[in-house]
């Protein structure tokens, strides 16, 4: 398929033997022009990302300290970190490797490592820096307890040499426990007993509410799906997506769940009395000593049932900009080049594509936490917005009103004076009009499209282009894309328990052949047993797959695009200065870094 495979002499009417070999040539030409670098050209590479992520730390550290002087002054205690963490600064754990850290947040260990391993411990993670793992306890730690710590985190790939124990003031400490242990592996579940036991019981609704939100947040669950039918035989599921699946956790008898859905709609200030309307609404709450944005979406469901999705919208978790394309190293130092501050007026469209659920709001968000917002103005037009952004300005798209739709807020942002304009979502032909006239009078638009390939995102937009000026405005698109990155989430196997091989003594030759492979190379194969880190699942967490073309030509040499966009699509990849970056690629580096098993890798190369 063409999105899965480097693009060779399909289409062309000459077959040749000679002339498709030249053309392979070509081929490999282009790919190593955008390959994964190796050597001197890698260590420059991440030498860049590390000036690039230090840079982002510090520009706006003058900021931050008057900021945190006038909240001092109001009597609100923020620190300069948690300020600089708002602003979307990369922390120093963005700067790592993938694979084995010897840094951390107090926050990506309590995601990472089991409950049952420091939550009975009653201490505080502070923090991993340089392999030394800093905590500080309510009570001594034997010395069993700290060797199961270590082992833990070890096996959770933080590289810890040993254990540093601060002393904190005991009061202060016991403060911070109540505010970031709030939640245990098997609390949810004795709440949830207790409360049916007397549903009528708001004390523990609320409770098991709460319980409820902490534990999927600490199973990384991105959404949660409850619903409610009063059909007596239909079961009533509470489920949490976790990477990428639905997992059903708790079964509620109707009565108590119709109480429940009461309660998310009276706190996302919806009508808990219409249940045929679909409306939308968000509440938030505090976890682990950081607020939470959760995004609640009520329908009806059957006869005179209800269903409520909630989105739970975690800053913490957003990916920063490096460490989102750490494995596609090439494409983000491209990318980064396209956003830095020195380029201006030169305009151009970014296109993220992909399907619902693939993570390109998450990558729209790191481009923007990219761009130096102390100099130059970001305007963002969502809908809805999920995160606020700090020195950004946000606007949020409401159908229906005059004036209130994605087009209109495009014209409108343009007498804003902004150097990039963020569009969510390019859905119909007056936005993608505006869009790339936008483009045109050179302002930097970085939008996303629904798309299946890099490829089929040219004939996306075109397909939403008014017939009467398709040329004019294919002319445009041609001239204006800079980058499209088509992207999915592939699910990362547990590092922690994991089953080494032999590629050979894992696939078919066929299978071998399908991948290039000798059959020699060390894989990890999928575990499904798991182990306690991935609860029991052998999976843990997803990573970004690409499919990318990085068009580097200039204006003057862009008519060949054009000219393949209203002729033969295939051959846009094929012109000069148009860099592509293969899912294909992406799926055999996955693979030979153990982190994906290389039998679901090829159901992503069947696609």
């Amino acid at each position: 398929m063409s999105d899965t495979t480097p693009i060779d002499g399909e289409g062309h009417p000459s077959e040749d033997p000679q002339i498709l070999d030249n053309r392979r040539a070509d081929d490999d030409r282009r790919q190593v022009d955008i390959g994964a670098p190796h050597g001197l050209e890698r260590r420059r590479l991440i030498d860049r990302r590390k000036l690039r992520a230090k840079e982002g730390r510090e520009r706006y550290m003058d900021m931050v300290q008057r900021e945190r002087s006038m909240f001092m002054e109001q009597g609100v205690v923020r620190s300069a970190e948690q300020l600089m963490d708002m602003a979307g600064g990369s922390s120093p754990s963005d700067m790592e490797e993938e694979g084995v850290r010897d840094r951390a947040t107090g926050d990506q260990l309590r995601s990472a490592l089991p409950v049952q391993t420091w939550l009975p411990l009653n201490i505080h993670l502070i923090g991993l820096r340089d392999s030394v793992l800093y905590i500080a306890p309510l009570n001594e730690l034997n010395e069993r307890q700290i060797e199961a710590l270590l082992s833990s985190a070890n096996r959770a790939r933080f590289k810890t040499t040993r254990i540093e124990m601060e002393l904190w003031d005991r009061a202060e400490l016991m403060e911070t426990l109540r505010s970031v242990h709030d939640l245990s592996a098997d609390r949810c579940e004795k709440t949830l007993a207790l409360w049916l036991e007397d549903i009528d019981n708001g004390l523990l609704l609320n409770q098991f509410q709460r319980d409820m939100l902490a534990e999927a947040l600490q199973s990384r669950a991105s959404d949660i799906h409850i619903v409610q039918d009063n059909n007596p035989d239909a079961p009533n599921w509470i489920k949490y997506r976790i990477d990428g699946d639905l997992m059903p956790m708790h079964l509620l008898p109707s009565d108590a769940m119709a109480r429940l859905t009461t309660l998310l709609k009276r706190d996302a200030g919806l009508n808990f009395g219409d249940r045929v309307t679909p409306k939308d609404g968000r509440f938030g709450f505090m976890w682990q000593g950081r607020s939470i944005d959760v995004r609640v979406a009520a329908g009806p469901q059957a006869q005179d049932g209800e269903k409520i999705t909630l989105r739970l919208l975690d800053r913490a978790a957003l990916k920063g900009f490096d460490e989102l394309f750490r494995r596609h190293e090439d494409v983000g130092d491209n990318l980064a080049k396209l956003l830095s501050p020195e380029i201006k007026g030169g305009g151009g469209l970014i296109l993220l594509s992909g399907p619902t659920g693939s993570g390109k709001t998450t990558t729209l968000y790191a481009c923007v936490q990219q761009i130096d917002r102390r100099r130059k103005h970001v305007l963002t037009i969502e809908d809805p917005i999920e995160y606020e952004l700090r020195y950004a300005t946000q606007w949020q798209v409401r159908p229906g009103m005059d004036g209130g739709s994605f087009a209109d807020l495009i014209r409108a942002a343009m007498r804003h004076d902004p150097d990039y304009i963020i569009i969510g979502e390019m859905r119909d032909a007056d936005t993608v009009e505006t869009a790339l006239r936008a483009a045109e009078s050179g302002h930097t638009v970085i939008s996303t499209v629904h798309a299946d390939t890099a490829l089929q995102t040219f004939e996306r937009l075109r397909s939403l282009m008014p017939a009467e000026r398709e040329r004019s405005s294919t002319y445009t698109l041609a001239q204006q894309v800079r980058a499209i990155l088509n992207q999915r989430l592939v699910r990362t196997l547990c590092q922690g328990c994991a089953h080494e091989a032999k590629a050979k003594d894992s696939l078919p030759q066929e299978d071998l052949d399908q991948l290039e492979f000798s059959g020699d190379e060390n894989v990890k194969t999928h575990n499904t047993s798991g182990c306690d880190l991935c609860n029991r699942t052998g999976i843990s967490g997803r990573t970004l797959l690409l499919d990318a073309m990085l068009l580097t030509m200039g204006p003057g040499q862009r008519n060949d695009v054009y000219e393949a966009l209203l002729g033969n699509i295939n051959m846009v990849p094929k012109q000069e200065g148009v860099l592509v970056h293969t899912r294909r690629d992406g799926l055999i580096d996955l693979i030979t870094s153990g982190l994906v098993d290389p039998r679901a890798a090829l159901s992503y190369l069947e696609e």
